[in-house]
């Protein structure tokens, strides 16, 4: 196949590769950028696993070509940790037990990041609708809930001033 320059911007860092104009977003991540917490589960937009934000909305980057998001902001699970210190989120998830084969959990957390940095205080009833739309077989979801209720307070107290708290 024929290759192609394409530069990326993941998570604030330029990448300058060459790929193929068929090659999904999620597979340009992962083989090209050397990304691989970006998961690939069904590739077929389905499971969420891929789960990425691009120019500020989640989207499952396994129905995105690569050289679609030229020019456009990219973050993944990589990005949530700064300087060594995890994302309200990782920190939520970690304390509430949201992970069991951790598969799902990176495209749980990047679906999620919006709301949370948001500080959103989604009804219950659409916070499970959202959260419905990835995939988990391991964990029932409640735990995923609850962590994801937990960084939202977590994300508002830091937001505010208050003392940095653990979700």
């Amino acid at each position: 196949m024929e290759r192609h320059p394409l530069n990326l911007t993941i998570n604030g860092t330029p990448y300058a590769v060459e790929t193929e104009f068929r090659k999904t977003l999620a597979d340009t991540i992962r083989e090209d950028c050397g990304l691989t917490g970006t998961h690939v589960g069904c590739e077929h937009g389905v499971c969420g696993a891929c789960t990425v934000i691009v120019d500020g909305k989640a989207v499952r980057s396994c129905l995105m070509f690569g050289h679609q998001a030229e020019g456009m902001e990219i973050e993944t699970v990589e990005g949530l940790e700064q300087d060594g210190v995890l994302h309200v989120l990782q920190e939520a998830f970690m304390d509430h037990h949201a992970l069991q084969c951790g598969y799902c959990t990176p495209g749980f957390l990047m679906l999620a990041k919006g709301v949370v940095e948001r500080g959103e205080d989604l009804p219950e009833e659409e916070l499970r609708h959202l959260l419905s739309s990835n995939l988990c077989r391991c964990t029932g979801y409640q735990n995923i809930i609850a962590a994801v209720r937990a960084a939202i307070v977590a994300f508002r107290e830091k937001a505010a001033g208050g003392v940095e708290q653990t979700a």
